[in-house]
């Protein structure tokens, strides 16, 4: 439970993510990149310096899987999130995004061999239908119609980037100390996107950034950069790839909410039934697992007295 509870807690911090790079669109792409990489990795080095310090030689053994991890999640997806959004709507990456849990549980069932079953199966599909409900307002038939342009390229490569991220996590982070390897990940972002920044500004020139715009890169800095991955990893590390990644599906929904709420957004009946559909599928993919884990504990427990 507590995991499902960490999970809630980074889909809401995703979803702020969503809303605050809306209001920041006037800024180049790799520029609020950048900006928030910067303030998490100021942030990590005062919970994650000592741990990643007396852990070196590890990172150092163990530099590929860490660098898998950095390009993938860390300095890629958001990257890739950024970059597409100036080519493309931002319905266009809503849809892509949904698509990342049914992504990473066939890589999870493909790569690590993660059981799910069909019961679980049927959630996950149910909670990409109902995310995609959410965010073609019910008209899932009006997909094909959408106009595709290189931005969507951009994004599935994103998709693709977070679901290979949540499997590397799953395999190679117990290798780590958790804020260690988030401040590790998270300096070699910074020195990975430094001369993407500076090429970036040689085109377009040096932005202004205003009191709120700096307000939003704290925001993105600290919650969906710091806090959220810190949570997401543990979650990953406790449910799987793909149980985890399951719960991405209600970022639209929340998305959504938020928009509601703090844009002034109208919700249509059709969002409302699609939200539903999303629960009912992450609840169906988690009661499975957790009838799973019982049976097993019974078993174990019957093994023992016998």
């Amino acid at each position: 439970m507590r995991a499902y509870l960490l999970l809630m807690l980074v889909v809401v911090f995703y979803a702020g993510n969503i809303l605050t790079g809306k209001a920041l669109s006037e800024l180049p792409p790799l520029t609020i990149a950048f900006g928030r990489i910067a303030v998490a990795f100021l942030v990590l080095l005062l919970i994650g310096y000592r741990s990643a310090w007396r852990s070196r030689h590890r990172f150092i053994r163990h530099w590929k899987p860490l660098l898998l991890m950095t390009v993938t999640g860390v300095a890629g997806f958001n990257t890739l999130i950024y970059s597409a959004l100036q080519f493309t709507s931002a319905t266009n990456v809503s849809v892509l995004e949904a698509s990342i849990p049914a992504v990473t549980v066939m890589l999870g069932f493909w790569l690590l061999r993660e059981r799910l079953r069909p019961l679980q199966w049927a959630g996950v599909l149910l909670s990409l239908c109902g995310a995609l409900w959410v965010v073609t307002n019910g008209q899932v038939l009006r997909l094909t119609e959408m106009a595709w342009n290189a931005g969507d390229g951009i994004m599935a490569i994103g998709a693709l980037s977070w679901a290979l991220y949540s499997i590397a996590v799953r395999r190679y982070l117990p290798l780590f100390p958790a804020h260690g390897a988030v401040l590790v990940m998270t300096g070699l972002s910074v020195l990975f996107m430094l001369p993407l920044l500076l090429a970036e500004w040689a085109v377009v020139g040096i932005p202004p950034i205003s009191g709120g715009q700096w307000s939003g890169l704290l925001y993105l800095g600290i919650f969906p950069s710091v806090i959220a991955l810190l949570l997401y990893n543990r979650a990953v590390a406790t449910l799987g790839a793909s149980q985890a990644s399951v719960f991405l599906n209600f970022v639209p929904v929340l998305t959504m909410l938020g928009a509601y709420v703090l844009l002034g957004e109208a919700i249509s009946l059709m969002q409302i039934l699609g939200a539903v559909a999303v629960i009912l599928g992450v609840f169906f993919t988690t009661r499975s697992r957790r009838v799973l884990v019982r049976n097993e504990e019974c078993s174990s427990v019957t093994v023992e007295e016998s």
